[in-house]
C-alpha cells in the first residue's frame, strides 16, 4: 500500500517533457552537424581537389575525429545535453559512444579494458545493421522478383543518378 501512494506521490511531482520542443531542439541539432558535414564535403572538393565519394568519406572521417576529441575532452556530453537526440543520430554519436566506452574502461587494460568493451558496443550495432540489411534487402529483392513494382529499379537509378 505505502509503495503505491509513493509511486503516486512521484507520479504527481514527475516533470513532463515538452516533447514537441525536443523534437525541434534534436531535429535543429541533427540538421546542424549534417550540415557541418556537407560543408566538409564541398571543402573537400573544392579546395583539395578529391572527387565526391572521397570527400564524403574523408568527411565522414573527419567528424568521427572531432566527436571522439570533442568526448575525451568532456565538450560533447555538454553538447548533447543541449542537443537532445540531435547530437546522438547522426554517426557523431556512435563516435561519442564509443569513445565514451574507451574512456570509461581504460582503467583494465587496453586488450581486456578498451578492446573489450569497444567490440561490445560496435558489436550490436553491427549485428543490427546486418540484420536491417537483410530484411530491407529481401524486400526489395521480393518487390524486383515478383515484379510488384516493376518501375522500382529504374525509379532508384534515376535518384541515384541525380544525387551524384
Amino acid at each position: 500500500m505505502k509503495t503505491k501512494k509513493y509511486e503516486e506521490i512521484i507520479k504527481s511531482h514527475e516533470v513532463k517533457p515538452n516533447y514537441l520542443k525536443n523534437a525541434g531542439v534534436s531535429f535543429f541539432f541533427g540538421g546542424l552537424i549534417c550540415v557541418f558535414g556537407q560543408v566538409l564535403i564541398e571543402i573537400y572538393i573544392r579546395w583539395f581537389g578529391f572527387v565526391r565519394d572521397t570527400a564524403s568519406t574523408l568527411a565522414l572521417v573527419t567528424v568521427i575525429l572531432i566527436a571522439s576529441i570533442l568526448t575525451g575532452l568532456g565538450v560533447y556530453d555538454e553538447f548533447g545535453q543541449m542537443a537532445k537526440a540531435g547530437a546522438f543520430v547522426p554517426i557523431s554519436g556512435f563516435a561519442n559512444s564509443l569513445t565514451a566506452a574507451a574512456l570509461e574502461s581504460k582503467s583494465e587494460g587496453v586488450i581486456l579494458g578498451i578492446a573489450t568493451n569497444l567490440f561490445k558496443l560496435a558489436g550490436a550495432v553491427i549485428v543490427f545493421a546486418v540484420i536491417s540489411a537483410y530484411v530491407f534487402g529481401s524486400i526489395r529483392y521480393l518487390l524486383l522478383e515478383f515484379n510488384i513494382v516493376p518501375q522500382l529499379e529504374k525509379m532508384m537509378t534515376l535518384a541515384c543518378f541525380y544525387l551524384q
